[in-house]
């Protein structure tokens, strides 16, 4: 199965970051997202966000003028 994707190319801080809280909730434990965005400050954001929520950066790759960010949920709630 594809890993859902988020495109939040448009927003600027904090929305990228508030919408992938969100987007990952709809993912299992250990299931990844996909994010899409365009804000030069959400690469940062949402590497801080992910790290502090227990969240895995899987990558972080830019492709053009967005960035494509992939993220597995935490195993466990904590």
């Amino acid at each position: 199965m594809a890993d859902p994707v988020f495109d939040f190319c448009g927003l600027v801080c904090p929305m990228p970051v508030l919408k992938t809280k969100k987007a990952i909730k709809t993912v299992e434990p250990g299931e990844r997202i996909e994010v899409l965005t365009d804000d030069p400050h959400a690469v940062a954001d949402i590497r801080t966000f992910a790290e502090q929520s227990g969240h895995a950066v899987i990558a972080q790759q830019k492709q053009g003028e967005k960035v494509r960010h992939v993220l597995a949920r935490r195993l466990k709630d904590l």
